[in-house]
């Protein structure tokens, strides 16, 4: 099975966290699986342009406004330390991995979001590198910055800084996965009482953004989730637990965190 695995950045900071989505990783390549990790850093950018002294980021509907220094630091952080720490701990629990950006192998190009400054969104995505690598049992680790696109003309030094989770559906979709889990804290989409939503279509998650249940950096997260799942006709798209060693074979069970569906595909009863 091709698995696209979204792992944010605050579920990275600690090593043993670390350490422990990398045995997940670990474990799920042993069982047959061709894995694709896709990954922020928000926490550790932040960290960085504090030490900086570059100020606290804003954000429009859960997404960082990204002037060029913070860009900058995007790139240095997702790109450098983040990416090459995870590919290590990867590495540590005895899976081949392999850290990319967007520029590696022409992977994928941003075209910009002008009212979020140094932000794009994927243009284009060539996923021959993720076959090639998956082919012979690698693990792909991709740092979500990328340079413009050729339609869109920028300074040849740009890199756009690109929401993680939303990189996932144009890569998941591009690469055939067969299942695609964003890997949370929360475990799940939480309801007004705090409980797990089981299933979650794009109506329902409209609604539920509108009255606010959704919220936050879950907005950037579910909006992924349901376009991944209307792109990726037939994958089984979720939002799952990030705890544990073997969290990755543990969010394809059914019941684990919430399945994000189309309505053709919800069952009922």
């Amino acid at each position: 099975m091709k698995i696209v695995v979204k792992i944010s950045g605050a579920q990275l900071v600690d090593p043993s966290a670390r350490a422990e989505f990398a045995a997940a990783v670990a474990h799920a390549t042993a069982a047959g699986h061709s894995i694709v990790v896709v990954h922020g850093g928000g926490e550790q950018i932040g960290a960085l342009t504090d030490r900086l002294g570059l100020g606290a980021p804003q954000r429009v509907r859960g997404l960082r406004v990204t002037d060029e220094e913070t860009a900058n630091a995007a790139l240095m952080v997702l790109g450098g330390s983040v990416n090459r720490r995870l590919v290590a701990a990867i590495q540590q629990a005895g899976t081949n991995a392999i850290g990319l950006t967007g520029a590696d192998g022409g992977l994928f190009a941003a075209r910009p979001v002008p009212e979020l400054g140094f932000v794009g969104t994927v243009d284009h995505v060539d996923p021959t590198m993720l076959r090639t690598l998956t082919a012979v049992q690698l693990v792909p680790v991709i740092a979500s910055v990328a340079p413009p696109s050729r339609a869109h003309k920028a300074d040849a030094d740009t890199f756009y800084n690109v929401n993680a989770d939303h990189v996932v559906a144009p890569l998941a979709y591009a690469f055939g996965a067969d299942a695609v889990l964003f890997l949370t804290q929360a475990g799940g989409v939480l309801d007004g009482n705090g409980d797990t939503m089981p299933r979650l279509t794009p109506s329902a998650a409209a609604l539920q953004v509108q009255r606010g249940v959704i919220a936050q950096g879950m907005i950037p997260k579910v909006e992924a989730a349901v376009e991944t799942a209307i792109r990726c006709s037939g994958a089984d798209v979720r939002i799952v637990p990030a705890a544990g060693k073997n969290a990755i074979l543990d969010g394809l069970v059914e019941g684990t965190g919430t399945v994000v569906a189309t309505a053709e595909t919800v069952r009922h009863g």
